[in-house]
């Protein structure tokens, strides 16, 4: 399984997905700048991905800074302004903001305790590097509860990729695919190409070809007839977002594919760990919906397919509601209605 990221004397090497799969490339980031600008390009992309690679820009803001002769103060400012410029780039992933939050309140801690500046870099750093090592055990452990979820002879749909590259390794949709596939509980797995990035056609395609689980793509226009012709009998997506009532924020599209599960009475699930839900926000209204450049909806695979001056409408998420979703897969277990009582339990133990 190809590494998403790799952290060695304060660089980190992030693999360009933009280049999968036809090129196998990783981008060096030496300051946390290049880290926001990967983040924005989609060079690194995937909720739990972004915000890892987050945790480790905010180590390379500190060591800049801490470099220059600052004042505590000026330092921690300089620090905040680094965080606000990275989780600008993608406002609706909320780990990208909890893991920057996180090392924030870390480096302000120990500075405020007066600690001596390089001892307080080694302890982001191990912070960094925890919240990375994490998320690939709590994908594992999404992976087990959620394939016990599915049948035998499973025929599953998926959209965009929620793969190992999407995350630090194994992946949450496709950790439970991969697990569901060691169990040899998979028939097969239909894969929406996922307009207008192709996320699903270049990432999650390759990865379930790369781990021999049997899969076909589709054109996102298809899923519903596939639903019906191929027999169909779980969706499983990942998340960017999931409201305090289980409204959950994930690549444009998935509130379609909810919407046709309930229609032919197929189990809808969501795969994301607890760093995924944010438990301030009370409902997916609130959920703050990125919109990207509309010339990505003129062309495809880089080549225009529309007239130049036709708008555009690009939102890169929507919401699913609640009342659509029949389970919610977390490290924590398997949360389901209602969920606004089982998320105050997952938060509970979150805090502990």
């Amino acid at each position: 399984m190809i590494s998403t990221m790799v952290w060695q004397n304060l660089c980190l090497s992030l693999l360009d997905q933009t280049g999968l799969p036809h090129k196998i490339e990783y981008i060096t980031c030496a300051d946390y700048r290049r880290v926001a600008t990967a983040i924005k390009r989609l060079e690194v992309r995937g909720a739990p991905a972004i915000g890892a690679a987050a945790a480790f820009a905010m180590v390379l803001a500190f060591n800049e800074y801490s470099r220059k002769a600052l004042s505590k103060d000026s330092l921690l400012k300089s620090l905040l302004d680094a965080k606000n410029e990275l989780v600008a780039t993608r406002p609706t992933a909320v780990n990208l903001e909890w893991a920057a939050d996180k090392i924030y309140a870390k480096a302000e801690s120990a500075l405020l305790k007066e600690i001596e500046w390089p001892v307080v870099e080694s302890v982001i750093e191990a912070e960094a590097i925890k919240i990375h090592d994490d998320d690939i055990s709590q994908n594992k452990l999404i992976g087990n509860f959620g394939a016990a979820l599915l049948p035998q002879e499973a025929v599953i749909l998926t959209h965009c990729n929620a793969g190992s590259l999407a995350t630090c390794g194994w992946g949450t949709a496709l950790g439970v695919i991969r697990q569901a596939q060691a169990e040899n509980k998979v028939k097969m797995v239909y894969v929406d190409e996922t307009r207008p990035l192709l996320q699903g056609a270049r990432l999650t395609a390759w990865e379930l070809l790369q781990d021999g689980v049997p899969a076909t793509l589709i054109t996102d226009n298809m899923a519903g007839w596939t639903m019906k012709q191929k027999h169909v009998n779980a969706v499983i997506v990942g998340a960017d977002r999931i409201a305090a009532n289980g409204d959950t924020a994930n690549k444009i599209g998935t509130y379609g594919l909810a919407v046709l599960a309930k229609y032919h009475g197929i189990p809808f699930y969501i795969a994301a760990p607890s760093s995924t839900f944010d438990f301030a926000c009370q409902s997916g209204q609130a959920i703050p919906i990125e919109e990207r450049d509309a010339e990505e909806v003129k062309e495809f695979a880089g080549f225009k397919t529309a007239p130049q001056a036709i708008n555009g409408f690009n939102p890169s998420f929507d919401v699913t509601p609640n009342d659509l979703i029949t389970a919610i897969i977390t490290e924590h277990g398997v949360l389901q209605a209602p969920f606004s009582l089982h998320i105050q339990d997952l938060q509970q133990k979150v805090k502990e």
